[in-house]
């Protein structure tokens, strides 16, 4: 702290540094105070609510996995199934409520034309969940930054 400064014509000057003592003494106990004070916002009110009949939750719709492979074969849920048997359960599953989301998942050497045929097939019998299925590439060594 600096009660005095050197200059040379010897008349007292205005002190230009600014105490932050009593600040940080504050900003302390206003810390302290909150700490204690934290564990008393937490209390709560012991009441004894009165029960009432309420309607249950609905579930969670379920998953159902269409899967094609390569040769165009179709998978319901690892269950292989013709396109009329597919067309039969897409009815059933657009009528379930709540409706389950439809997987497709197909191979990559798969032609569009399969994949379009049961999107279609799903969409005409009411199936609005759909979703696809791919899985993230593996890291390869190619990518890797080549050392000499």
């Amino acid at each position: 702290m600096s009660f005095g400064s050197f200059n040379d014509n010897q008349q007292p000057a205005p002190m230009a540094d600014i105490n932050v003592t009593p600040m940080v003494d504050v900003m302390l106990v206003l810390l302290v105070i909150f700490i204690l004070a934290a564990p008393l916002f937490t209390q709560s009110i012991k009441l004894d609510l009165p029960s009432a009949p309420a309607t249950p939750t609905q579930a969670e719709p379920k998953t159902v996995t269409v899967s094609v492979d390569a040769d165009g074969n179709i998978f319901w849920d690892k269950t292989p199934v013709s396109q009329n048997e597919l067309n039969q359960r897409l009815v059933i599953a657009g009528k379930q409520q709540p409706q389950p989301q439809l997987q497709l998942r197909a191979d990559k050497n798969t032609r569009y034309q399969t994949i379009a045929v049961i999107m279609g097939a799903a969409q005409a019998n009411g199936v609005s969940k759909l979703g696809f299925v791919t899985e993230v590439p593996a890291a390869t060594d190619s990518a890797a930054p080549a050392t000499r």
